[in-house]
């Protein structure tokens, strides 16, 4: 079950290793390319002192370092978990105590602050040997010196072998627990059975590769069918995507309903080319409906919205190429069961709100840490999640907010994310998002609006058109116009972050 051998090694021996495997801005790495820097990688943690069941965290830009340095640690049976780049030191300080990884491996963008929260004996890439502390470690100096050679250790499905950070946008991030066994479910089941990856792809991912979601499927589903992977190390912006597509025309893009929106409203959105496209992947957040059909007029490209989380690794709902439909999550994906639980644990009829529990293959084996929030959560293979969902007849999940974010207006329970689904709709409304305030005793909706530019839309003509479209008692009393929404590292709406601004 050992990764490495699995999605990377694989394709030397079944004669692919003259293929390209990852393409980095001007460079292009073939199979034995990246399996041989891998190797050499490899050898140089286990001369640092990783070995099988350490944690390795990785506080890298995107590249090819970033993905030699995770199937390195992998192939020595080693646990990964990666970090944002663009963090505070007071961030890095508290990943660092929470993981006590064995080797933490920074680059030019993290050194700085890591040292500034305390980090030593880094394994430092992208950076001069001369800049390099007598305490830390030079990457590219000892990888030059390393064996090209290296044998997979071997590892059991059960083994642990990946921590997949949660957001944090409800509290301090934890690590979901991943055994071996976790990646190679939800490569078969999703990125095979459900997206039909093949060969011939070639994947460019929006989000970081930090954010599993992205590291998946660009660097490793790819790889698991001969294909290749996209890895830029600068911060994604609507701008950099539309280059990326010109430059190496990938055959699907793995997308967030931001960046789509944002890629919509870009100048650019009239005369790109996007013809290289076979589909584009969304997750990450719900994908209103609206910004969806948006999208749809203006690309042509086929969007394949799915939910997965942390705790249950990737995607276990999920659209199906050929038959998206608007406004739902699509069905369970193969190998996964799904169930619409009412307040005392009992099953809901079609049609009715209610929590979501997922039962499969990849459901994490506890929160590292925390033993009260694992058995609330985890019951084996079953996952209890905190998101409000229903279910039509055809099997069809619709996402309806999270259960802690629900407001209580007029002694109605309302989700912000109906609201908010429906704002987006009006033609000069970029994001949006709602929060409950409370205003005489009473808890009031109110509306953090982003404008397309030079928009002019008012207050007033916003409320008006929610109120043609949703009941009264869920139409915002207060709009607020502002320039951006705070997002967490992965690109999610930081509805805490959000609060303390209002």
């Amino acid at each position: 079950m050992n990764l490495t051998s699995f999605f990377l090694d694989r394709n030397l021996a079944e004669g692919r290793a003259d293929r390209t495997a990852l393409i980095c801005e001007d460079r292009s790495y073939s199979y034995a390319e990246l399996a041989e820097l891998t190797n050499r990688t490899g050898n140089v943690l286990h001369e640092l002192g990783v070995r099988a069941g350490d944690l390795v965290l990785l506080a890298l830009s995107d590249g090819a370092e970033f993905v030699a340095t995770w199937y390195a640690a992998q192939k020595l049976g080693a646990v990964t978990a990666e970090v944002y780049t663009f963090l505070q030191p007071k961030d890095y300080a508290y990943y660092l105590s929470y993981t006590g990884a064995k080797l933490v491996v920074a680059d030019q963008v993290t050194l700085a602050p890591l040292r500034a929260a305390g980090g030593r004996d880094l394994l430092v890439a992208g950076v001069p040997a001369e800049e390099v502390l007598p305490h830390e470690r030079p990457f590219r100096t000892l990888v030059d010196l390393a064996s090209a050679e290296l044998a997979p250790a071997p590892v059991r499905e059960e083994d642990v072998a990946i921590w997949k950070f949660t957001t944090g946008s409800t509290g301090s991030p934890k690590a979901c627990v991943h055994p071996a066994r976790s990646p190679l479910a939800s490569f078969r089941h999703y990125a095979v059975e459900v997206l039909g990856l093949r060969q011939d792809d070639r994947v460019l991912a929006v989000p970081k590769l930090f954010f599993g979601y992205a590291r998946d499927l660009a660097a490793m589903f790819p790889f698991g069918v001969g294909g290749s992977g996209i890895a830029f190390p600068q911060r994604s912006t609507a701008e950099l995507i539309f280059e990326l597509i010109e430059r190496h025309r990938p055959t699907v893009l793995v997308n967030v309903p931001t960046m789509m929106s944002a890629m919509l409203a870009h100048p650019a959105a009239a005369t790109a080319d996007l013809s290289s496209l076979r589909l584009c992947t969304s997750a990450g957040e719900a994908l209103p409906e609206e910004l969806h059909r948006k999208w749809d007029k203006a690309f042509g490209v086929e969007v394949i919205d799915g939910i997965g989380s942390s705790e249950a690794y990737h995607i276990y709902l999920s659209n199906r190429p050929g038959r998206p439909r608007h406004g739902t999550l699509g069905q369970v994906v193969p190998g996964y069961s799904a169930r619409v639980l009412g307040e005392a644990g009992e099953p809901l009829e079609d049609g009715e709100i209610g929590t979501l529990e997922v039962t499969g293959p990849t459901i994490a084996l506890e929160y590292r840490g925390d033993e009260e929030k694992s058995a609330r959560t985890f019951q084996g293979d079953t996952l209890r999640s905190g998101d409000l969902f229903s279910r039509d007849a055809e099997g069809y999940f619709s996402h309806r907010g999270r259960a802690d974010d629900l407001l209580k207006v007029g002694g109605i329970f309302v989700s912000p994310a109906e609201i908010e689904h429906c704002l987006i709709g009006h033609p000069e409304v970029l994001e949006c998002a709602v929060l409950g305030y409370e205003s005489d005793g009473l808890t009031r909706a109110r509306a953090f609006v982003v404008t397309v530019p030079d928009a002019e839309v008012t207050a007033d003509a916003l409320r008006e058109y929610a109120k043609e479209r949703l009941a009264g008692h869920k139409c915002p009393r207060d709009f607020r116009f502002v320039p951006s929404l705070p997002r967490t590292a992965n690109g999610k709406l930081d509805r805490r972050a959000l609060r303390e601004r209002s």
